[in-house]
């Protein structure tokens, strides 16, 4: 029998759905998988296995009965443990997280419910999603399955190697300055960022709020899109939700699979070319770029010139409320609770639990963030780096109304060794330098695999207007189609 961990999301569905393979038998293949390989990946904090196959039968007893069922009926589906599931671990990658199980689903993951895929289990991530590398986690650092020696990007590295190690054919991750397509591009998958609003952020646990966005991870374009399609749209729980409908990005996918860019203006950013990309992923890019001439896109320079500020603006804002959300997390309520013995202050427990429950990393946020907030410093930092933030969306609008959409390289560098930059946070920073300003203004960005460097995936990334995220689809897609996929070597 074919091995069913190679076929895409949208085949698989396609088989379920014509009753070539079951549920069940889709699910299983992916469960011996992760038995197989994830000893060594480590992309999954939590398997769920009893729940998996549940659901898996339930979709094969109703597809016999005649039931209607979702597009993506049957598909394996792994979830970042940034999310609520309501009786399944959720642990953010913190200690001050372990073993609690909340009593809700996330709204992301009633959807995938309702879409009838099926959920294996909870991926590895830097600790509340702070982090390059997946190795900030409080579990172990996930590793990347091109090379094992290297780190498969982070926040979201589980949900990315997990499909790189061809563990499950769709994830979801979330973004709030790469944390989906920076993983995406140095595991050689597709990562997508859908506009903020676009996706509904009740029951992520929040890290920076106007950032954070949840979004579809796949090892192609249309199963990415259909994934975004599932979950997407508008969520009366959400109060930053978007009440428009998603638009229409799996058309989109299946347009631009044609290679046809023909009418389309593309914009690379000017301020971008200097910035210390690697020379491979350059070359990479650049290869990319003729590519996309080649399928008829018209591709010009576009200036952005406070892009080069976002990395300072982000790295202020995001930690601000970071440490407003973080403070939560008290020892009382929920989670780790350190030192009550009865004798101790409310105050000495709830230090002794953030002492012993949150990492180097989250503190270093929180202390920065606390810091920016403070009484007489608020408009110097916080205050300052919201209005470069202000500049960086004009910067778009600007480009926008000469392009289509801007596209760049989605990461500096290819995946670097475990190891090689936890001691210099500001290297590591540097892995979202091209990210974040599509977070700081709002914006969809998606990351498609375009080539390798130095025998490590690279990645191109596309950035469109908001509630425009069918173009990058449709350019993301006439770029897969063309340079093809890229295989990691075999475990």
């Amino acid at each position: 029998m074919t091995d069913l961990t190679s076929f895409s999301a949208a085949e698989l569905a396609g088989l379920v759905a014509r009753g070539e393979s079951s549920a069940v038998e889709v699910t299983q293949a992916h469960l011996d998988r992760i038995s197989a390989v994830d000893d060594r990946v480590h992309a999954f904090l939590h398997v769920d296995t009893e729940g998996a196959l549940a659901a898996a039968r339930d979709v094969d007893s109703r597809r016999a009965a005649g039931e209607p069922l979702g597009p993506l009926a049957g598909v394996p589906v792994a979830v970042k443990d940034v999310l609520t599931t309501k009786g399944v671990p959720t642990t953010a990658g913190s200690k001050i997280l372990a073993d609690w199980r909340p009593p809700y689903d996330s709204t992301i993951v009633r959807r995938l419910r309702a879409a009838d895929t099926v959920m294996l289990g909870k991926t590895n991530m830097d600790e509340f999603a702070m982090g390059s590398s997946t190795e900030y986690s409080a579990f172990g650092p996930t590793h990347n399955p091109w090379d094992l020696s290297r780190i498969p990007g982070g926040s979201g590295g589980g949900s990315s190697a997990a499909l790189a190690a061809y563990e499950t054919p769709l994830s979801i991750g979330s973004d709030t300055g790469g944390s989906i397509r920076q993983p995406g591009a140095v595991t050689g998958t597709v990562g997508v960022k859908p506009t903020y609003g676009g996706t509904s952020r009740y029951g992520l646990i929040a890290f920076s709020s106007s950032l954070d966005t949840p979004g579809p991870c796949a090892r192609t374009v249309l199963d990415a899109a259909l994934l975004h399609e599932a979950i997407g749209g508008h969520d009366p729980l959400d109060s930053t939700s978007i009440p428009a409908p998603v638009p229409d990005v799996v058309a989109a996918a299946r347009l631009g699979a044609s290679g046809d860019l023909t009418g389309v203006r593309l914009g690379v950013v000017r301020e971008f070319a200097g910035e210390g990309a690697e020379p491979g992923v350059l070359a990479a890019f650049r290869a990319a770029v003729e590519t996309l001439t080649k399928l008829g896109a018209e591709v010009v320079e576009v200036s952005c010139p406070h892009f080069r500020y976002a990395l300072p603006a982000y790295y202020l804002i995001a930690p601000s409320e970071c440490s407003s959300n973080l403070a939560r997390f008290d020892g009382v309520r929920f989670g780790l609770r350190v030192g009550d013995d009865g004798v101790r202050s409310l105050e000495e427990v709830m230090s002794a639990t953030r002492e012993a429950g949150f990492g180097p990393e989250v503190k270093r946020r929180v202390m920065l963030g606390t810091y920016a907030l403070s009484s007489g410093y608020y408009d110097a930092y916080y205050g300052q780096a919201q209005k470069v933030r202000t500049l960086i969306s004009r910067d778009f609008a600007t480009a926008f109304d000469q392009v289509d959409a801007l596209i760049s390289p989605t990461t500096p560098f290819v995946a670097f060794p475990v190891g090689a930059r936890t001691a210099d946070p500001y290297q590591m920073y540097l892995a979202d330098l091209f990210t974040i300003p599509s977070n700081l203004y709002g914006g969809p960005g998606i990351s498609v695999p375009c080539g390798l460097a130095d025998g490590l995936p690279v990645g191109l990334q596309v950035m469109a207007p908001t509630m425009a995220d069918d173009r990058m689809y449709r350019v993301a897609a006439a770029l897969e189609s063309a340079v093809g996929p890229f295989t990691p070597p075999a475990l």
